[in-house]
């Protein structure tokens, strides 16, 4: 009797246990951030469910011409990053998803309108992000609204792909597809690198790194074809980039400075912001839109300035020059500059920017004898 006892209770107790856990789970559903995520999961299963092969759509005369030029350059875009820049492929690429709509995602971003500081999002496993895609775009502009009530500097934005760092076997998806052939191959490139290194926390410095890789590798592979038109116009795009880049880190530090010199008086911080972004809008159409060779002056006008903006576009475009000064350190050898800031992101974790600044400051003799093992 006493061992049935026993194990009854233990009986009761997993049920008890059980159904908590499930009750749990429901509770959680019905909470804002479980609705969300309940509903970024439901998306992510339809783009895996509705994956194709792409080898067997580019060999399916039915596929048009057009779409299937654009399929076979994406294995061969995925082929030379595997074999030729060392990144780690796995399975992503190697399928096609057909969405319902021209804009996978929305991407919303904010910032407090007296400091350069990121309004962010917590999430399970990842913690805090600073930015938040919306599947739901009435809710994606809900939120946006909703934070503009509250004082913050708001920008949403289209993305057509994401990487979900090697997890799943992400598709090739047919919003990614209406690129042109430079930008599709340095999309392809751009997203495996995140397969391949991602630093834990590192959300600038993991998005500007594998904006270089996009847009070096694209250079490379595209040469190795001998199709000097593209390459040609990869190498501009990415010069494009890094006049922009450099012009947002001048505009970050100069209200960096404004704000730190006016601590006690919001006023103060939101009149010298204003005054900045006047005279950085002039600027920017006086002095750096005719540098610009791949980007026309209507889209430099239309560029938004303000904190959300600024600090968005930096996780994209910050040290590119740094990641550059290591390229040419390595001899111009993209695989080497790779896994050389690889490396040296591993050894700084808490900053890999400085890690990469202090190596690049080096004397070259002193950078060749670390390079042995490279």
């Amino acid at each position: 009797m006493v061992g049935e006892t026993k194990v009854k209770g233990r009986t009761r107790w997993r049920r008890a246990v059980g159904a908590g856990a499930v009750a749990g789970v429901v509770l959680f559903s019905l909470t804002p951030l479980g609705c969300y995520l309940s509903r970024a999961g439901w998306e992510e299963a339809k783009i895996l469910r509705g994956r194709k092969p792409i080898g067997e759509l580019v060999r399916n005369s039915t596929v048009d011409p057009v779409t299937r030029g654009k399929l076979a350059l994406v294995l061969d875009a995925r082929e030379f990053a595997a074999d030729s820049v060392k990144l780690d492929a796995g399975e992503s690429f190697t399928k096609f998803t057909q969405l319902e709509r021209d804009t996978l995602v929305l991407v919303l971003a904010a910032a407090y309108r007296d400091k350069l500081e990121r309004y962010t999002w917590w999430f399970p496993i990842v913690g805090r992000v600073p930015y938040k895609g919306f599947f739901d775009f009435a809710a994606a502009r809900r939120a946006a609204a909703d934070l503009e009530r509250k004082g913050f500097d708001v920008t949403l934005r289209p993305s057509s792909a994401f990487s979900t760092l090697g997890w799943f076997n992400d598709p090739l998806l047919s919003t990614t597809l209406g690129a042109d052939s430079v930008d599709l191959v340095n999309t392809v490139i751009h997203e495996l690198t995140h397969n391949t290194f991602y630093a834990p926390g590192q959300a600038v410095f993991n998005e500007s790194f594998a904006n270089f890789v996009g847009a070096r590798g694209a250079t490379w592979f595209f040469a190795s074809r001998g199709d000097t038109l593209s390459a040609a116009a990869s190498d501009a795009r990415w010069e494009d980039e890094k006049i922009l880049g450099a012009f947002y880190d001048t505009l970050y530090h100069t209200l960096d400075s404004a704000f730190k010199a006016n601590p006690a008086s919001v006023e103060a911080r939101l009149g010298a912001r204003n005054s900045i972004y006047t005279a950085a809008r002039a600027a920017l159409i006086r002095d750096v839109a005719g540098k610009l060779k791949t980007i026309p002056l209507r889209a430099v006008e239309r560029i938004r300035l303000d904190n959300a903006t600024l600090l968005a576009r930096r996780i994209y475009l910050t040290d590119l020059e740094l990641f550059d000064a290591v390229y040419e350190g390595e001899n111009r050898d993209v695989r080497r500059a790779i896994a050389r800031i690889i490396t040296i992101a591993k050894t700084s974790p808490k900053d890999p920017s400085a890690g990469l600044r202090a190596w690049v400051k080096q004397e070259p003799g002193s950078r060749n004898q670390e390079q042995g093992g490279i």
